[in-house]
């Protein structure tokens, strides 16, 4: 979103005129099992609809539709590739739906990885250290730790039976997925991957609170902090995610809007902007409330259990007294 606000791009371009590779992109055939059967694009897909994950893209990962079956065969997260390399793998895949049909959680963030160093003209990882990291004192944030820090890396679990993650106990889990966490990499994955703390990560949601502002520091205008909170999906199309339930949610500008209190939740949740991560991660912004939560677990796979809402309700109860 800096580089919407200098002007680099607009948010219904759409993303062949950046990536001409993906003017070839097919869709799957609706209702096909066979990745092979595919049909035209109705529209291109376009920078808003990758910000929102209804581009059409998937992620490989969750097993919903033929189509994931070719991104782990391709290897198209592949950690000793570069971002360009993994859009040259996506551009000869088939998209999951139409875009614009279905929300559906993907490599967009990945794909938009790519587009800041397509615009900017700089390395994802140079660009966040400058544009971000450094203005916001983010001094342990970046795609791998420095050797001096390696003792500080919190481990992460794995369920000792996956599919009894909640009562069989934890195992070390060997590594960060994302090709590792100790050495330097030359994927700078837009969706994944980063390390940080929750000192410097506190000082990101404070810049959101702050309207883009931190300490003084300007990131981004008011205007466009509002305009990734406020939702941007077509009337009727809600989120899906294997095992999160997201009722009466919609997405903004890379981060999920509530539009209404879910069970069990207070009515300070509605107009709540947040995303979770792949360990359990979670963070949200309460602008109603005037409070923002955010919780560092370390345990894979995060989808499974219920701390991240568990934490989040307690202090909205906290807040009811």
């Amino acid at each position: 979103m800096i580089c919407h606000e200098q002007g680099l791009f607009k948010l219904d371009d759409p993303l062949e005129k950046y990536i001409p590779a993906f003017k070839k992109l097919r869709v799957l055939k609706k209702g096909s099992d066979d990745p092979s059967k595919t049909e035209a694009l109705n529209s291109p897909p376009t920078v808003r609809q990758l910000m929102c994950h209804n581009a059409g893209f998937s992620y490989g990962i969750f097993a919903e539709s033929p189509v994931d079956a070719l991104y782990l065969e391709k290897n198209v997260l592949d950690s000793d590739s570069t971002l360009e390399q993994m859009v040259e793998k996506l551009a000869s895949i088939p998209l999951a739906n139409q875009p614009g049909a279905r929300w559906q959680y993907s490599v967009s963030v990945d794909i938009l990885g790519r587009l800041v160093e397509i615009w900017s003209g700089q390395p994802l990882n140079e660009y966040l250290q400058q544009h971000i990291f450094e203005p916001l004192q983010m001094v342990d944030s970046g795609f791998y730790v420095p050797p001096g820090s390696h003792h500080r890396l919190a481990a992460n679990y794995v369920p000792v039976n996956p599919l009894d993650p909640m009562e069989s106990g934890l195992n070390l889990s060997p590594d960060h997925p994302i090709g590792g966490t100790t050495t330097p990499k030359k994927f700078f994955s837009g969706g994944a991957g980063l390390v940080s703390t929750l000192s410097d990560y506190t000082h990101f949601i404070q810049m959101l609170i702050g309207q883009g502002e931190w300490q003084g520091n300007r990131i981004l205008k008011p205007e466009t902090v509002k305009l990734m909170h406020t939702n941007q999906l077509p009337k009727g199309l809600g989120l899906v995610l294997p095992s999160w339930p997201m009722e009466n949610t919609g997405f903004g500008i890379g981060l999920a809007v509530k539009s209404a209190p879910g069970q069990d939740e207070p009515m300070a949740a509605e107009g709540e902007y947040h995303w979770g991560g792949l360990a359990g991660t979670h963070s949200w912004v309460s602008p109603d409330s005037g409070i923002a939560g955010i919780i560092f677990t370390q345990r894979l796979p995060g989808f499974f259990h219920p701390f991240s809402q568990d934490f989040k309700r307690l202090v909205y109860e906290v807040l009811a007294d």
